[in-house]
């Protein structure tokens, strides 16, 4: 009993990691996408 609850602790504290590497790479994405969105202004207004 003692191994299954360590099991669902682990699991507990690797879903939370998950998480946050969800939250970090929808973080990037929306960072990369704003870039992109301002590179195509400043291209669009010095064109």
């Amino acid at each position: 009993m003692g191994n299954s609850l360590h099991n669902k602790i682990y699991l507990g504290r690797r879903s939370v990691a998950l998480l946050q590497n969800r939250r970090l790479q929808a973080f990037l994405c929306i960072a990369a996408f704003a870039s992109i969105g301002l590179a195509w202004l400043a291209i669009r207004a010095l064109s």
